[in-house]
């Protein structure tokens, strides 16, 4: 079922008095996002649009952007390529968009980065980490930090601060999110020194890992580095757990962050450590502000996907309200002049490769939360 609206559980009264329906285009600034709304990804999705919708809601309390109210037109991709190309092709031709906020998966930020970029449309993923994703495309941009950042610094953290020299991979050839962090953490690891004692890839939709896991076992690893998504990870702890492997062991990426990993498996990965873009408890204030607002609108915390949302949402409002005029190309220009953004998951710089500098938090799983533990900057 197709999913499209101005955030479907806004009350009708609230969407009217965000966006009014009489408006006319030239009265408002649509901006589009393709989220995975259902399909695998689904959690992700949700996540990030709500992230999103407070960000929308909170810039039309003040007035909107330019004087012009912000109208978000959500569409679902289902979690499917496939579908992401043709609702980024809709979003532009057939609702004229100013600009594009998404996807949350690589995969899906590539398909819809092409298309972006070929009509000219600015494009921020608030999430998606594969390096291919901002690659010589000038209208795309990401406000999060790229898998080869992201496995550097989960090798750094195990190597450096859990003084750990001898590690194993569990990992998806399949997917770019997976390969690109098990390439640049057995890169990094191997150059400072560590060695990997098991090094398993198993094929994009197995769902019995004992044969991986026990061969771990046997290798005796400190670590297990495992950059996989969220809903593999569930399993993968229980058989873990069931063949004696402890969840502390575990080193994981930020497609962990769900809050259904903790309810599947948060006792089995208790003491598990993942790189992310945040945590309700880190320290800094814009983090606090954001918290807080998101516990007022949803009575809940908010996890990564949805901080994530929220910032590139602010970013892209931010760039819009800077640039020169309101046209694609100025828009685009504005974006890659961001500097010093104080967003919810940290303060960013956008630098030459459309990529956002900024910090990388290590989370730690206890008591089936997410709590930060410290924070590395990429080299």
């Amino acid at each position: 079922m197709r999913t499209r609206a101005l955030f479907p559980r806004i009350a009708a009264v609230v969407a009217l008095a965000l966006v009014p329906s009489c408006r006319a285009r030239g009265d408002e600034i649509r901006i589009g996002a393709y989220l995975s709304l259902s399909g695998a990804d689904s959690t992700f999705g949700t996540d990030t649009r709500d992230g999103i919708e407070l960000a929308a809601i909170e810039a039309n309390a003040r007035g909107g952007v330019r004087g012009k109210p912000v109208r978000i037109l959500v569409e679902d991709d289902q979690s499917r390529p496939g579908e992401a190309s043709n609702k980024v092709r809709q979003l532009i031709d057939r609702d004229g968009v100013t600009a594009l906020l998404g996807e949350v998966s690589s995969s899906r930020s590539i398909v819809g980065g092409i298309i972006a970029n070929q009509r000219h449309v600015p494009m921020v993923t608030p999430s998606s980490t594969a390096v291919d994703v901002t690659v010589g495309r000038e209208y795309v941009f990401r406000t999060c930090f790229t898998d080869a950042q992201q496995g550097a610094v989960a090798a750094r953290f195990v190597h450096d601060i859990r003084r750990v020299d001898r590690a194993a991979i569990l990992w998806v050839p399949q997917e770019s999110y997976s390969r690109g962090l098990a390439e640049s953490f057995r890169a990094a690891f191997t150059r400072m020194g560590g060695q990997i004692v098991a090094d398993k890839a198993y094929q994009k939709g197995e769902t019995n890992f004992t044969t991986y896991l026990e061969d771990i076992r046997a290798a005796s690893p400190p670590a297990v580095f495992v950059p996989v998504y969220y809903n593999d990870v569930v399993q993968i702890a229980r058989q873990a757990k069931a063949i004696g492997l402890s969840g502390s062991l575990f080193v994981g990426g930020d497609a962990w962050d769900s809050q259904d990993l903790l309810d599947g498996a948060g006792a089995e990965l208790e003491g598990a450590f993942i790189t992310d873009h945040y945590a309700p408890d880190v320290p800094w204030e814009n983090s606090r502000a954001f918290l807080a607002a998101f516990r007022a609108r949803y009575g809940r915390e908010p996890g990564s996907m949805s901080a994530q949302g929220y910032d590139a949402a602010k970013l892209l409002f931010d760039a819009i309200g800077r640039a020169t005029e309101l046209t694609p190309a100025a828009v685009k220009d504005a974006i890659a002049g961001t500097h010093d953004f104080l967003g919810a998951t940290g303060t960013l710089t956008i630098d030459a490769h459309h990529n956002a500098n900024k910090p990388i938090v290590i989370v730690q799983i206890r008591s089936k939360r997410f709590a930060y533990s410290t924070q590395l900057l990429a080299d």
